[in-house]
C-alpha cells in the first residue's frame, strides 16, 4: 500500500511528508527574509551613493559657476597689466612734449618705442597681425576695399593691405582691409 501502514494515510510515512512540507515553507520564509534584508541593505547603499553623487555634482556646478564669475571679473587683468607700460610711455611722451625740449627725431623715436611696447604686449596676449600681401583673398580673414587691375598678380590675390587685421589665438578679431587684384579688362 502506498498510503502508510494502516492504509488511511495516518502512518509514519505521512508524518514525514507533513514535516517536510511544514519545514520547507519555514526555510523558504527564512531564506526570503534574508534575501529581503540583503536587498534592503543594497538599496540603502545605492541611495547613499546617489546622494553623495548628487552632492558632488552640485559642488562641481557651484565651483564652475564661481570660476566663470572670477574669469569674467578678472579676465582682463593680464590684458591691463600688459598695456600699462604702453600707457606709461605715452604719458611720458605727453609730459616731455609739454616741456618743449622735444625735436621731431626724438618724438619719432619715442613713438616707435611705444609702438614696440604695444606690439610686444599684444603678442604676449596672443594677438597676431594679419598681413596677407600676395596671398589669395580669404573672405573669412580679409575685407576687400577695392578690386584693382594688375598685370603682375593673379586675379583674386591680395595686392596691398590698407589696414592690417588681427587674430586672437587664431580667431579673427578684425579682418585685414585689402586691395584685391582683378584680371585686366580685354580692350
Amino acid at each position: 500500500m502506498s498510503m502508510g501502514e494502516n492504509g488511511d494515510g495516518s502512518g509514519p510515512r505521512s508524518e514525514e511528508a507533513a514535516g517536510a512540507q511544514s519545514a520547507s515553507p519555514a526555510a523558504e520564509l527564512e531564506r526570503l527574509r534574508q534575501a529581503l534584508t540583503e536587498a534592503e541593505e543594497r538599496a540603502r547603499s545605492h541611495w547613499e551613493q546617489y546622494l553623495r553623487a548628487v552632492a558632488e555634482l552640485d559642488n562641481v556646478r557651484k565651483r564652475a559657476q564661481r570660476d566663470i564669475e572670477a574669469a569674467n571679473r578678472y579676465g582682463l587683468e593680464k590684458f591691463a597689466a600688459e598695456l600699462l607700460p604702453v600707457r606709461d610711455s605715452l604719458e611720458l611722451a605727453v609730459q616731455t612734449a609739454d616741456s618743449r625740449e622735444l625735436d621731431a627725431r626724438s618724438l619719432k623715436e619715442g613713438q616707435q618705442a611705444t609702438l614696440q611696447l604695444l606690439a610686444k604686449a599684444l603678442e604676449r596676449l596672443g594677438v597676431t597681425s594679419i598681413d596677407p600681401v600676395g596671398e589669395p583673398f580669404d573672405p573669412t580673414r580679409h575685407e576687400a576695399m577695392l578690386a584693382q587691375e594688375s598685370a603682375g598678380a593673379r586675379p583674386n590675390t591680395v595686392l596691398q593691405v590698407v589696414q592690417p587685421g588681427y587674430e586672437l589665438n587664431g580667431r579673427v578679431i578684425r579682418p585685414a582691409r585689402v586691395i584685391v587684384a582683378k584680371a585686366r579688362a580685354e580692350g
